[in-house]
Parts: C-alpha cells; structure tokens; sequence
C-alpha cells in the first residue's frame, strides 16, 4: 500500500512514482523503443522476469521502488507531460554520511526525445534532491558515444568530472562512462538560472 506519494512539478513535465495502473503504458513504450533504449542499459539477469512482459513483475518492480523511497534510499519517478507517459527519471543509491550523495538515471519515449523534456526533469530532480532531500552532491552517468544523452546535461552545464574506465555493464559490455556532478554550493549559485530557463512560471506541488 502506498502511504505518501510525491509529485513533482516543471514548467510542461509531472514525475510521480509509477503505479500499478502505468503499466499498459509504460509496456507500449519499452516494446516500441526497446532497440533504441536497451544498448545503453545493463543486461537483464539470467532467469529475472522481464517487467514489459509481466504485469506481476512490474508490480513487484512498484513496490521495490516505494520501499526505497521509505527507506530514503532512492526516488523513482515517471516522466509525464499532460498525462502521457514519456519516461522515466531516478534518484538512486542516496547514501547519507560524510557522503549525502545520489546518482541520477534517466530515459525518454523516443518521440519526445529532442524537446527538452528531460533537461526540465533533471532541474526539478535536482531541486528536490538539494531542497527536500538536503543532498550535497548528484552525479549523471554516461557512456561517451550516448549523445542523446550527453545533449541533456550540456545543455544544463554540468560539470564534466572526467571519464571512468569500463565503469558499469551496459548490454553485456564494460563500458567507460563520462561522469557529470553537480553540488549544491553549485545548485545555490546556479538555481535561479536553471529555474528561469527551465521552470519560469511554474510553482512545484509537494504531497507527502
């Protein structure tokens, strides 16, 4: 049962965690853009059900996401814009400590790729992760020939931290990735640049 449900606002997206009820629409979009999304996702496991074929198994893929934003260890969110399901966006692996650190994973519907949907998520991602969740640091992860990809935190002038080597499997391949960062000292000076070129005229709704 979901006790509290957060949804967070841009000027044109909505993310809110996924529900049992997203799941014929988020199967429409995995199935239509799996080629074009699976080469730069890890490998599922041997013998781990597949959540765009098992309804069962998105729900247990639900529940595993919710008992992570109880534990304050990560924050999932589907991407929406006027209802419609175009992606997703995470806030994953939060570890608090010396560290108060988080990794930030995304993706979008191939046909609302190139809009700037995604840009406007990570800034209201990055709001919470700063603002409500009192994080120091969000790192974004990206394997150096994903230019769709690389486009979203450039265009938000991340901070280019250098390239690890084979740093996670990606499609059964080690593969090196650029890593991206931002801190909130960062967040403090930029926040009204971000917010006026991404989230001009539009006020954030918190339930929790």
């Amino acid at each position: 049962m979901v006790e509290r449900s957060t949804a967070l606002f841009g000027r044109r997206v909505m993310l809110r965690p996924l529900v049992l009820s997203d799941f014929a629409a988020w199967r429409e979009v995995r199935h239509r853009c799996g080629p074009w999304l699976t080469r730069w996702e890890p490998q599922r496991l041997l013998g781990q059900p597949d959540t765009t074929q098992d309804r069962d198994a998105f729900a247990v893929r639900c529940s595993a996401r919710q008992r992570e934003r109880q534990l304050g260890t990560g924050y999932g969110f589907g991407v929406f814009v006027d209802g419609t399901f175009c992606g997703e966006i995470n806030l994953s692996s939060i570890q608090r400590g010396p560290f108060q650190n988080a990794y930030v994973g995304y993706w979008i519907d191939e046909k609302w790729a190139g809009q700037g949907l995604m840009p406007e998520a990570v800034v209201v991602l990055v709001r919470f992760a700063f603002e409500e969740l009192h994080l120091h640091r969000v790192q974004i992860s990206i394997i150096p020939r994903n230019t769709s990809s690389r486009r979203v935190v450039e265009k938000l002038g991340l901070r280019n931290e250098g390239t690890a080597e084979r740093y996670l499997e990606i499609d059964g391949v080690w593969e090196d990735h650029v890593r991206y960062a931002l801190t909130s000292e960062e967040w403090d000076q930029r926040r009204d640049e971000l917010a006026a070129a991404w989230l001009a005229g539009t006020t954030e709704s918190l339930d929790r």
